[in-house]
């Protein structure tokens, strides 16, 4: 027996957990103690699935932009975007630029002058190619998206999503929230969203450990032999990784979800990163997702990225999801395995012939035929992503015919004390609907959907009796009190909030905002000091730099404004209006 004892204490013991007799471990979870190696450590063991994956979507999410990535581009390009009256260009380097990929944006005058130009150069290609890739830079240790992307289907560069709302030039800034699903393992530094580590990705696409937690304990057990490894394999689970074809059917999408379920509002749990998360628990620990209510007049009609709570929809998850073999993302998507177009139908056949036959579709053999009895192209199509230009995603509602009615569980499903609202994680429980994450999720709802403003401000009542020394309460509170022109209870809130948590930007523009409307409730130079603190939290955001620049001008201070607006200028070109408020401050 002595024989068999791994040098390792903490695999031994990693070990004697799997030979628990069956039902002993409730859920498989990482070790606590692992670290994450990164995915080449996983290749030296899982070769051929690794050289699978890499082929797969996630296993090139995220590339760095290196001559040999550049010189494979239909490059150059341009567009124009007459609505903003923007000109746009991509193209490669050419002498100390060689082998750089550079986009630019830039405007002309009625003579054919340029009256701005900015250009830079792209780090990262973020995209797989499905529908297209778009590129990110970094500036001042910030990582922001770039205005040109490119689009398969039309085979040419446009606008980047989201860039239809506005001018927003090479200031959109990436959050951690949205580079997390697109890369391995990102570095965000806490308190300054869009600010990242020098080494801004300690892995660049999705990995081994984003799906299976992280690998160093494996890694170390597997290293102390094949008696070792053959103890872990007689249990039948190995208890150093998570394996997330051995988790519950909600655990296991739970892992998905983290990515491919977006929802209406995703908040945080206090003190959680999107770093924190770790396969093999409940997402709602770390991340609840809030959707608003389905109803008869309006059904959900979004497919992209809303891929967990559509399959939820369908029969086949509602008929198993109780059962010993529940319908899951991993039922039908193994991660390491991506088939290409002309394989998909074939692949995914065999997917549903596992739990049905050739003689359960009912479907007119003509019909059938012409489709090359292809499942998914008649039982799940595509339809165009409303919010990304010439982009297709699979609808993973699984219907029987085109145009089934939704069930009625669709507009009948509730969570306890957010009326319109559903928890889509239903294992976050009591954690998840504590006043502060409601109140959060409401925030982020109202913003667009002005209905849910007086759930809002119900929640915050209620927030202030069971957290008043929270910092978002406070916060929450003194934006409520300034908009209702109450600046002495305004400025009271404000000032409370931000002694709790000094990194909160848009306290410190409130702040400002209250204190510029009562210059009595502060000290001389007050406000124009809050916006200052708010301009260094987020040195790229637009609202913070025009806000000083406001600020020195109430407070006469001019000379300092107009170094304001030329600062500016430097990061925002585009910005016209700016630019004749400018001329005008410097004109004799």
């Amino acid at each position: 027996m002595l024989r068999l004892l791994p040098r390792n204490l903490t695999t031994w013991m990693l070990l004697t957990t799997a030979l628990m007799p069956a039902g002993r471990v409730a859920a498989q979870k990482t070790a606590p103690a692992a670290t994450y190696v990164g995915s080449a450590a996983c290749s030296r063991c899982h070769l051929e699935i690794a050289r699978s994956f890499a082929k797969a979507s996630m296993g090139h999410s995220l590339t760095a932009a290196t001559p040999e990535v550049v010189k494979a581009l239909l490059l150059p390009a341009s567009y124009y975007d007459a609505g903003l009256d923007r000109h746009y260009e991509v193209r490669a380097g050419t002498g100390d630029e060689a082998g750089k990929l550079l986009e630019s944006e830039f405007a002309l005058d009625a003579k054919g002058a340029e009256i701005f130009r900015a250009t830079y150069p792209m780090e990262w290609i973020v995209g797989t190619g499905e529908n297209g890739f778009g590129a990110l830079l970094r500036r001042g240790g910030y990582l922001f998206q770039a205005p040109l992307s490119y689009y398969t289907r039309a085979g040419a560069w446009g606008l980047s999503p989201g860039y239809e709302h506005g001018d927003l030039g090479f200031n959109r800034v990436i959050q951690p929230g949205c580079i997390y699903c697109h890369s391995g393992r990102p570095q965000p530094v806490a308190g300054l969203p869009g600010k990242y580590d020098a080494t801004a990705f300690t892995q660049t696409s999705v990995g081994c450990e984003n799906c299976h937690g992280p690998g160093s304990v494996h890694v170390e057990a597997m290293r102390e032999g094949d008696e070792s490894a053959s103890v872990a394999g007689k249990a039948g689970a190995d208890p150093t990784i998570v394996n997330p074809g051995r988790l519950t059917g909600r655990l296991a999408d739970d892992i998905c979800m983290g990515c491919h379920q977006v929802g209406d509002a995703r908040v945080l749990q206090a003190g959680k990163s999107y770093q924190d998360f770790r396969p093999g628990e409940p997402l709602a620990r770390t991340l609840a997702v809030f959707q608003v209510r389905p109803t008869r007049e309006n059904p959900p009609q979004d497919d992209h990225l809303e891929h967990f709570y559509s399959m939820s929809l369908s029969k086949c998850y509602r008929a198993t999801r109780n059962g010993s073999a529940p319908l899951k993302c991993i039922s039908c998507h193994d991660p390491h395995v991506e088939p290409t177009e002309a394989e998909a139908p074939g692949y995914f056949n065999g997917k549903c012939m596992s739990c049905h036959t050739r003689a359960s579709c009912t479907g007119p053999a003509a019909a059938r035929a012409a489709v090359a009895d292809n499942c998914i192209g008649c039982h799940m199509p595509k339809r165009d992503i409303r919010v990304i230009s010439h982009s297709t995603a699979t609808n993973h509602r699984i219907v029987r015919a085109p145009g089934e009615a939704f069930p009625d569980e669709a507009f009948e499903q509730a969570t306890a004390g957010m009326p319109g609202v559903l928890l889509l994680d239903a294992e976050g429980g009591s954690e998840s609907l504590r006043p502060v994450v409601r109140l959060q999720a409401y925030g982020i709802l109202k913003a667009s959907k002005p209905e849910f403003e007086a759930a809002w401000r119900t929640t915050l009542g209620e927030a202030e009796q069971s957290a008043p020394d929270n910092a978002l309460v406070q916060a929450a509170a003194g934006h409520r009190d300034l908009e209702a022109k109450r600046l002495a209870e305004a400025v009271g809130h404000l000032r409370r909030a931000v002694a709790l948590d000094a990194q909160q930007t848009n306290a410190w523009l409130d702040l400002s905002d209250a204190l510029d409307q009562d210059a009595g409730l502060g000290t001389a130079g007050e406000a124009v000091d809050c916006a200052r603190r708010a301009v260094a939290l987020d040195p790229f955001g637009k609202d913070p730099q025009k806000a000083l620049v406001a600020r020195l001008i109430a407070a006469q201070r001019y000379n300092e404004a107009v170094a304001a607006m030329e600062r500016y200028l430097e990061l925002f070109p585009e910005d016209d209006f700016m630019r004749r408020m400018l001329a005008i401050a410097k004109a004799p």
